[in-house]
């Protein structure tokens, strides 16, 4: 077994048994296994953290195709832990740790090639990493998402909660995490379409390919362009906003992995 092997087998063990400590926990409405998952999260991203270095160091920015979608996983968790530093949102783990742990394994059924030339450099850095953060922001505004409407489903049909729906916080909090997910979340997706934009008419020649991806990724920025308008000028809190970012999760995720199943696209590092 070699030690990148290795290290994936640690850190996929380190994921799953987070993943498995949460809901365990929050079903359980046990503080202790709560506080055992994010401890073997931390330890899983920080391990996660090493092994994504170490390939930086070694290849340079000639990555595998592989290290995009292990990345991606990485970037979910460090918006996670910034929303559980900042506003001790530690719920948000329910859909972090399981969705961190899927991509991760999902890196190692990646198409195990090189990334063209024309796809390499801090510029693609910059167009990748921007993508993956307001992806990651999406995320958890989907898990906040799914937690709110549901909630508030059952308060006003009076339905009593039961022991895991008692322990979320109010719905307020949620509102919080859909704010900052498009506020923050849009700029981001701005910043790497026009980076990815102007790197294809570098390279390439030409803006705009036609590739499914492309237009997918347009779409996405047309209805988050329209839930920020919604949320800082018209004022959307609530049950719309969450639905909306609900909605933009699901596209984006249909973006990155349903197009490579249905279509050829050349943005070859997820197939």
């Amino acid at each position: 077994m070699s030690s990148f092997e290795l290290f994936s087998l640690i850190i996929v063990s380190l994921y799953a048994l987070g993943a498995l400590t949460i809901l365990t926990g929050a079903i359980t409405r046990s503080p202790k296994l709560k506080h055992v998952s994010n401890l073997l999260t931390i330890t899983g991203f920080s391990v996660h953290t090493i092994l994504l270095g170490y390939a930086m160091a070694v290849n340079g920015w000639a990555l595998p195709s592989g290290y995009y979608m292990s990345m991606l996983s990485w970037s979910l968790l460090l918006i996670y832990f910034f929303m559980w530093w900042r506003f001790k949102l530690s719920f948000l783990s329910l859909t972090a740790s399981p969705l961190a742990l899927v991509l991760f394994i999902g890196s190692f059924h990646v198409k195990a090639a090189q990334l063209p030339k024309a796809w390499s450099g801090a510029f693609f850095g910059l167009h990748i990493g921007t993508l993956f953060l307001s992806f990651g922001l999406l995320a958890m505004a989907f898990g906040a998402g799914i937690l709110f409407t549901r909630l508030e489903a059952k308060i006003k049909a009076k339905e009593p909660l039961n022991d895991f729906e008692k322990e979320l916080p109010a719905l307020t909090t949620f509102d919080k995490v859909n704010q900052l997910a498009v506020i923050a979340g849009f700029p981001l997706y701005t910043v790497g379409l026009i980076t990815g934009f102007i790197w294809a008419r570098i390279e390439w020649g030409r803006t705009l390919s036609g590739d499914p991806k492309e237009i997918v990724s347009l779409g996405v920025w047309f209805i988050y362009a329209w839930l920020f308008h919604q949320r800082l000028v018209m004022g959307w809190r609530g049950r719309k906003a969450a639905k909306a970012a609900i909605w933009i999760f699901g596209i984006c995720i249909f973006s990155l992995i349903g197009i490579n199943i249905f279509t050829s696209t050349h943005h070859s590092f997820l197939q």
